[in-house]
């Protein structure tokens, strides 16, 4: 039997998959399996992506593998992991990594626990018949009283005499590495489903009996779309099948996991970054044995073992953290869209403020009113052109509502787009502004700590005292980030305590899931951060939400720069008024733009469907395919030669309605230039197929020497 195998190695120039010949020792390789094979000089893993009768080589010249590592995987999750990687024009190893087991090949083994069993005749020994000191007393007590097997503990010396003596057997037990839980927001009575509810179930339902299917549940903020997950979740595992759940960020994954913990116990499973190297590997065994049918993570749970998937969630649809930012750039959306469709699941995709490329292409089920009967909360639009700079960045009317806040009590929410103190120093004097040196942007004021920080690289300075190119000490502070606004509205609230939420503050591990957990404790509080605070939390108490800066997105050149703006701005309107009357106030300096407007007036039909019209109008997507071809070198010259050949390259591949821009630069990013190509096109596989192709012709040439290469199918 031959072996097909798939090197894993980050060479984009190799071509496998390559022939090994399977001995006898090897019969129980499948597809799937995990190799040690020999590879020229080397020693590589190797995943086995076919088995086949014969080779085009001569048997003589076929190596065997090493050892086997484990496996197999299911050969669904290796097709899965090679499609990735031709779609996103990564190679097929790096597809290949996204299904692979959790720390494989990096040491990560199973956590075992001594445990002690009595034997009988450790039983008669308790009766008289043994010298026992106290402590081999106390422990032959304890076994007898336990009547089964126990962890060892701290007695692990005084069992192993006891061993010895043949009082007790001592055997290694396997022991689940569980990630700790946080309750966050997990509520105890099961409701009744709305009509509407009932609805989206029952078309869920049909799904699950039929060939699958894919649906957008279009809910506004607060309608329950989270009791029809659970609800379809339930119906899913009363037909033997299992459940995907993604969410869009880690920050998300405790009150889901809360949520799904609540109703189905240790059937649930969670995938993420956030755990430990040893938690993700025995998390994954768990799906991957049966033992857990249900699992909860962000993007990269999408590639979770789970046998007989019967149903996927993507929650939040519209989040673009769905969207890997390293090679292979996939997309989650469509890699479950794809994973759903090949195994006949049912593709569940639910926000309250749906993609353009969803509204336009999916199934809609619509829940149009909050499940507990509660309207939607009041938005007023604050304009802060009418304001004095010098005021701060709080609207009085924001200023004053918080101010309430501390005397009537409840919760809020506020939105503030930037982390740090300030986004940007300059010099009053001279002019002289403090950019990074390794990024075309400029350094972020943390008070904490007294730094100034690129958000980009990490790159660290202290806060000047004096400017270094005309010695004035005066340096003004521009904009505000969240730790200022935090400051400010802990002056306004006090004593009402005041959380921040965002990656400075949720730095290390399980800060995120605590910090969320005090927020649902407290009777009265003001959580502050980043986009964190405005994606999916569902907090009943929340009466004043608070958008600082809300047209801050709109500034980007981006045409979905619209799009982002009425979700931010819906989304964390959505978070007030769950369990009463409810406030939303949001500060802008375009009171007028369109998104902002119609997430005022919860408008995401109107909004999507003016949208849909501007994107057919510019062949933007859901209308055409985007791909960026980015190169990056320490020198411009080199990475604009390169862009120019791979242009050329690519030109006369592309189908005939193409439109090819660049090369262009990008903005210096980590002490590299940029420069970038891309690609529109209406012809989705014709269009990455020649991209592709131009690529990968690209990368044995000389002009690529010393230059990054990257390709983003569907760049966000």
């Amino acid at each position: 039997m031959i072996a097909k195998v798939e090197p894993l190695t980050t060479a984009r120039a190799l071509r496998g998959p390559f022939d090994y010949k399977l001995g006898e020792r090897f019969a129980d390789v499948g597809v799937g399996s995990l190799l040690l094979v020999p590879f020229g000089r080397q020693r590589l893993r190797g995943v086995v992506v076919a088995l086949a009768e014969t080779s085009d080589l001569p048997e003589e010249r076929l190596a065997e593998p090493i050892a086997a590592l484990g496996g197999p995987l299911p050969p669904g999750l290796v097709d899965l992991g090679l499609w990735v990687a031709r779609e996103y024009c990564s190679t097929r190893s790096r597809g290949l990594e996204l299904v692979l087991p959790p720390g494989r090949g990096k040491g990560i083994g199973a956590r075992t626990e001594l445990r002690a069993t009595l034997t009988p005749e450790g039983r008669a020994a308790l009766g008289g018949s043994e010298r026992l000191g106290p402590k081999q007393r106390g422990a032959l007590e304890r076994l007898a009283a336990a009547d089964g097997p126990v962890a060892a503990g701290a007695d692990r010396d005084s069992l192993k005499r006891l061993e010895a003596r043949g009082l007790v057997e001592l055997s290694a037990e396997e022991v689940s590495r569980r990630p700790v839980s946080i309750s966050v927001g997990a509520r105890g009575e099961r409701p009744v489903l709305t009509p509407p509810q009932q609805a989206a179930l029952d078309r869920i339902t049909a799904g699950l009996d039929g060939p699958g299917g894919e649906l957008l549940l279009h809910g506004v903020t607060g309608s329950g779309k989270t009791e029809v997950y659970l609800t379809a979740t339930e119906a899913a595992l009363e037909r033997g099948r299992g459940v995907i759940v993604l969410v869009p960020e880690i920050g998300l994954t405790p009150q889901t996991v809360s949520r799904f913990e609540a109703r189905f116990g240790d059937r649930v499973a969670v995938l993420h970054s956030g755990l430990s190297a040893g938690e993700r590997r025995d998390e994954w065994l768990r799906v991957r044995r049966g033992e857990a049918r249900v699992c909860v993570g962000p993007r990269s749970a999408v590639f979770a073992p789970v046998e007989g998937l019967g149903l996927i969630v993507v929650d939040e649809e519209h989040d673009s953290s769905y969207k890997q930012e390293s090679d292979p750039r996939y997309d989650a959306r469509d890699v479950a869209a794809h994973r759903a469709h090949s195994e006949q699941a049912m593709l569940v995709a639910g926000t309250a403020t749906p993609r353009p490329e969803s509204w336009e292409r999916l199934e809609r089920v619509e829940l149009a009113e909050r499940a507990d009967g509660s309207p939607m909360p009041g938005i007023e639009v604050l304009d802060m052109r009418e304001r004095d700079g010098r005021e701060g960045p709080l609207h009085a009317r924001t200023r004053e509502a918080l101010s309430r806040l501390a005397q009537e009590g409840g919760k809020a929410i506020v939105m503030v787009p930037r982390r740090g103190w300030s986004p940007f120093l300059d010099c009053r004097v001279c002019g002289h502004a403090w950019y990074c040196p390794n990024c075309d942007v400029s350094l972020v004021l943390h008070r904490a700590g007294d730094t100034m920080r690129c958000h980009h690289c990490g790159h660290t300075e202290g806060v000047p005292e004096a400017c270094p190119e005309c010695a004035s000490v005066s340096i003004a502070r521009h904009g505000a980030g969240s730790e200022r606004v935090a400051e400010i509205v802990a002056e306004l609230v006090a004593p009402v305590r005041v959380l921040r939420l965002d990656s400075d503050a949720a730095s290390r591990r399980g800060a995120h899931a605590a910090i969320l957990a005090e927020f649902d404790r407290a009777e009265a509080a003001v959580l502050i951060g980043t986009q964190m605070v405005a994606k999916g939390h569902d907090f009943p108490d929340v009466v004043l939400s608070v958008v600082v800066d809300a047209d801050s997105s709109l500034r980007f050149p981006d045409f979905r720069a619209e799009e982002r703006t009425f979700a931010l701005v819906s989304q964390l309107a959505g978070r007030s008024g769950r369990g009463g009357a409810g406030r939303v106030l949001v500060q802008t300096l375009a009171p007028e733009a369109e998104a902002i407007r119609r997430a005022a007036d919860h408008d995401a039909a109107g909004f999507l469907a003016g949208e849909i019209e501007r994107r057919r109008e510019l062949s933007y997507p859901p209308f055409a395919t985007l791909v960026r071809v980015e190169m990056a070198a320490k020198e411009a010259q080199a990475a604009e030669n390169a862009a120019r050949q791979t242009a050329a390259r690519l030109r006369p591949l592309l189908p005939r309605d193409a439109t090819l821009l660049g090369p262009a630069p990008r903005f210096r990013l980590r002490d590299r230039e940029r420069r970038q190509v891309l690609v529109k096109a209406a012809d989705r596989g014709e269009t990455v197929d020649a991209v592709r192709e131009a690529v990968d012709g690209a990368i044995a040439s000389k002009v690529m020497r010393n230059v990054q290469l990257s390709v983003d199918v569907d760049p966000q």
